[in-house]
């Protein structure tokens, strides 16, 4: 037996803080029956426990899997539209399991899906500034000044970008940069580009923290190893 909370943020609902807000709010149900008192435990392989009138799939096992997202595939769990979900790639996992943080449907690179809750909202939260790494061909060349704007400078409708790290690693027709991020914003990295007249003509996630693609090929996907996984715990402030 478990506390509610912590069954809960490891299924991928939310973080424990979260969930624990969500049961004293009397949005959860164990059961059948409204439960409010942050003291109940249940057991994952036979309680049945709703969120919001939604059943909750409870699992005993935590899964982290990498993935190589190709370029044509959402990263939301459904769409109205019909179209490629990233999990549609996963073979033979049984658990529910979601993606931290995204990456646009015309995007490819690392993602990383987990139902570890608490693991999620702490990678995804500003204050850790997890570092996230990006091949991007834009539209044209930046000059010196536009790329120390874009790494130091940039501030966007939604407010000021943390500095970032950017590199010039092809002055072709089109430049190639790489770009080093540690923010989680939605489409934060398109937007930079954008906001210094060199639009993002193709986009490549190749790093999230200590994870690469190295030996990943597109629609590929490996199980995070327990030094992985400890060591992105301990980025996200969840271990010392």
């Amino acid at each position: 037996m478990e506390r509610l909370q912590k069954v809960l943020a490891r299924a991928g609902v939310a973080s424990r803080r979260c969930c624990e807000e969500m049961i004293t709010s009397g949005m959860v149900k164990v059961n059948g029956k409204v439960v409010t008192n942050l003291g109940v435990k249940v057991d994952p392989a036979r309680d049945k426990v709703q969120v919001g009138g939604e059943m909750v799939f409870l699992t005993s096992r935590l899964v982290y899997i990498l993935i190589y997202k190709p370029r044509g595939y959402i990263t939301t769990l459904s769409d109205e539209k019909g179209r490629k979900k990233v999990t549609d790639l996963l073979k033979n996992v049984t658990e529910r399991i979601y993606p931290v943080g995204r990456l646009d449907y015309d995007s490819e690179g690392l993602l990383l899906l987990t139902n570890d809750g608490d693991l999620t909202y702490a990678l995804t939260h500003p204050k850790h500034q997890v570092s996230k790494t990006y091949l991007v061909r834009v539209k044209g060349v930046p000059t010196q000044k536009m790329l120390h704007k874009l790494a130091n400078n940039m501030v966007l409708g939604d407010g000021p970008v943390a500095p970032a790290l950017v590199k010039m690693l092809d002055e072709q027709k089109n430049a190639l940069l790489e770009i080093t991020v540690y923010e989680g914003r939605n489409r934060l990295v398109r937007r930079m580009c954008t906001s210094i007249g060199h639009p993002v003509l193709r986009l490549k996630r190749i790093k999230i923290a200590n994870l690469s693609l190295k030996g990943l090929r597109p629609g590929r996907y490996r199980y995070l190893t327990g030094d992985e996984v400890k060591r992105l715990k301990q980025l996200a402030g969840l271990q010392p």
